[in-house]
């Protein structure tokens, strides 16, 4: 149950190939044992306004950076056959399956499970109206630098694992901000 990987993605345009940056947070037994973050040259190095608005990355950032296959490498041991979580696991699972597809990789040679965890839909459960990573890491006490993808991939692992205490901290932070 605690051993999982967290991972979170940016992207450059609104491809679910076009990924600048990743970030992936391995965990054994409720402990972070490995961290791993890229910057990602996406195809062609092109990038959206929108998308840099949001977290920053440009193609002037990106277009020395390795590319999504080159990084394969150093992903795939911290995600084969693993139990996965995300903040918006749709979102992160596609673009992972998009990107090995583009790359000619097979996903399913990656033994993971048909949907993974999303801590946006277990706190949603939990009795938190809103949440969006910001919202529930500021009520949980996670810090998170937004839109970095190895921040994200790290506060999705601890709410995980902190989900266990949520509904007590949801209480005491509406309590306090009555």
């Amino acid at each position: 149950m605690h051993t999982f990987t967290s991972i979170d993605f940016e992207l450059a345009t609104s491809e679910y190939n076009s990924v600048c940056a990743v970030g992936l947070v391995s965990v054994v037994d409720g402990k972070i044992v490995n961290e791993f973050y890229s910057l990602v040259q996406p195809p062609e190095n092109k990038y959206m306004w929108q998308t840099t608005r949001v977290h920053g990355i440009k193609a002037k950032d990106t277009a020395n950076a390795p590319t999504f296959i080159d990084i394969f490498p150093e992903i795939l041991p911290l995600v084969y056959g693993q139990k996965m979580v995300a903040h918006n696991e749709e979102l992160d699972r596609k673009v992972l399956r998009r990107c090995m597809q583009h790359s000619g990789l097979v996903y399913e040679d990656l033994g993971l499970q048909e949907k993974w965890e999303c801590t946006s839909k277990i706190y949603k459960q939990l009795g938190f109206v809103k949440t969006k990573l910001s919202v529930v890491c500021e009520i949980m006490g996670i810090q998170l630098n937004p839109h970095d993808a190895l921040s994200d991939a790290r506060a999705s692992a601890e709410l995980f694992l902190l989900k266990d205490s949520a509904k007590d901290k949801l209480i005491k932070y509406q309590l306090v901000n009555q």
